[in-house]
């Protein structure tokens, strides 16, 4: 008896219901499982539009999961990583500098 595979949006949902992803990251997934005539840069978009995939949603998300443990620089280095918008990186940046004292007095 066949299996049916997951489409490559099924999977992409599967994959964002877990945590945010980056554009980047998430078609670097899908690849994995992509047949020949499969449109992933397609499939991104509708996410994009029906708003399940959100770069500013996942360079907040990282940003909260990393700046508990680690220093500014590594972070924005994370986010460079993932290939956000420049202008992206620089607010996510404004964010940790207006907290980073407080951070390290609780890490202290």
């Amino acid at each position: 008896m066949p299996t049916n595979k997951p489409s490559l949006k099924a999977r992409a949902l599967r994959y964002l219901s877990a945590r945010e992803h980056s554009r980047q990251e998430l078609a670097r997934k899908l690849m994995r499982h992509a047949e020949e005539g499969d449109d992933i840069n397609a499939v991104l978009d509708w996410l994009e539009a029906q708003k399940f995939l959100s770069q500013s949603r996942f360079a907040e998300s990282l940003a909260h999961r990393r700046a508990a443990r680690f220093g500014n620089a590594r972070v924005l280095s994370e986010l460079h990583s993932h290939g956000l918008d420049e202008g992206l990186v620089v607010e996510v940046k404004q964010q940790l500098l207006s907290d980073e004292d407080e951070r390290a007095w609780l890490i202290w």
